[in-house]
């Protein structure tokens, strides 16, 4: 009796199953259009802060306000890092939770690809860091800033080059992304914890346990989770553990399964109000007070010859090539990944180059790091300059290869019965099997 053959796997970057591919095209235009934002929000930061009136963008980064008695008076620059970017988080959170629930990283399989890579994406670039500033005579507090990738610059770097990377592609970076995030996060509650205030911690601690028991019991509506949510947020900022730990936190306790009757999950609904937001409005404010930098000739040449700056520049451009492809690539050969026959090896260096656009959180981590005016000011002029390589590399070699993806996407989305569904799943037996 002959056995039965085992089951084909599905190749690497093949075609997404349609209810995946559904949702990730969402979560793509959302922030495609907010990284226009961010990156307009970026030039104008540039722009303001190095023209004749940049007194007036340092008064209003610098301007305080808040509640005092709740130990929250901040400037307008902490109230978008401390406070908007928890909104960010909070999408992170909930994506991540989808990802593991219903997405690629529900199966060690699937998963096994992308997190490898990401992982292999924040080690090697803070191990070169480590390398270039240690042997400088440099600080090695900023290890962590060049380890993670802003999906939303990358996503404008493809809108702005006019790049059509099939779906597949884009989610693989979407995937690297989240990983990435969930990443930063656990380095920012790690190693960038201030003074422990534990009954504030505490407090933060059992907030988060109401919001869970809520979501357990299928409380519904939003005058119950936005005040405990702001609660949860005030309590975590003033126990030390910074703030956003608390947004991706209620993001990973958010529902992402519908219930029988329902049209969507909490996780869902809440993405779908706050991810606009998130992407076009909370990151480039937190851009614009965050990313006004000298750019001064002075300035540029210190980047290339301070051990801090260069270790950045060095991790991003290539730190995160090295690790994404070479950890994909190894990942690939030990678990026996076909890679989809249309594509080459040299789209996933491409998109691993593409990967070394670290704006957001990278800026974030360098002001945790570096808390001094100059050393901070130099770091992010590192973050710029490192990102404005990764993506002009990236734009180049993706270019080069745009006539193979723009088949692939004609492919993808040619609908020729309007019938909603692109024909290339109605003619594939098993949707997501690949091309």
């Amino acid at each position: 009796m002959n056995a039965a053959p085992p089951p084909q796997r599905s190749p690497f970057l093949g075609l997404l199953p349609w209810p995946e591919r559904r949702v990730i095209a969402e979560a793509l235009r959302t922030e495609t259009l907010g990284g226009l934002v961010l990156l307009a929000a970026a030039v104008v930061a540039l722009v303001w802060a190095n023209s004749p009136i940049s007194d007036a963008y340092e008064q209003i980064r610098d301007f305080h306000f808040g509640i005092p008695a709740l130990g929250l008076d901040l400037s307008v620059g902490h109230w978008t890092a401390d406070g908007l970017l928890a909104v960010f988080f909070l999408v992170a959170g909930i994506e991540l939770k989808r990802e593991l629930v219903v997405g690629e990283l529900r199966t060690p399989a699937t998963a096994a690809l992308p997190v490898v890579a990401a992982l292999c994406g924040m080690a090697v670039p803070a191990a070169l860091y480590a390398l270039t500033a240690g042997l400088g005579g440099g600080s090695l507090d900023g290890w962590a800033v060049p380890m993670a990738t802003d999906i939303a610059f990358a996503l404008a770097v493809l809108a702005v080059i006019s790049t059509h990377l099939p779906a597949a592609l884009r989610a693989f970076l979407l995937t690297l992304a989240v990983v990435d995030d969930l990443g930063a996060i656990l380095i920012i509650a790690i190693f960038f914890t201030g003074d422990l205030n534990f009954w504030a911690l505490g407090g933060a601690a059992a907030g988060l346990a109401v919001f869970y028991a809520l979501q357990r019991f299928r409380v519904r509506g939003w005058w119950w989770y936005v005040p405990l949510g702001l609660a949860v947020w005030a309590l975590m900022y003033n126990s030390g553990v910074h703030a956003t730990v608390a947004g991706v936190a209620m993001g990973l306790i958010l529902r992402t399964t519908a219930d029988k009757g329902e049209d969507a999950s909490p996780g869902a609904r809440t993405s779908h109000l706050l991810h606009p937001f998130s992407a076009g409005v909370a990151v480039p404010l937190f851009a614009l007070f965050a990313a006004g930098v000298s750019v001064s000739g002075g300035a540029l040449a210190e980047v290339f010859t301070r051990p801090e700056p260069l270790g950045v520049v060095v991790g991003l451009v290539a730190g995160k090539v090295l690790g994404v492809f070479g950890g994909t690539y190894l990942a690939a050969r030990y678990t026996r990944a076909r890679l989809n026959p249309d594509l080459a090896w040299a789209d996933v260096f491409g998109l691993a180059v593409l990967a070394g656009i670290g704006f957001t959180v990278a800026l974030l981590i360098g002001e945790l790091a570096f808390r001094t005016a100059a050393a901070g000011e130099h770091v992010k002029a590192a973050v710029l300059v490192g990102s404005l390589l990764a993506a002009m590399l990236a734009a180049v070699l993706l270019r080069r290869r745009n006539g193979i993806y723009r088949r692939l996407y004609e492919e993808e989305t040619l609908d020729a019965d309007a019938d909603g569904i692109p024909d290339i799943y109605q003619r594939t037996a098993e949707p997501g099997a690949g091309r």
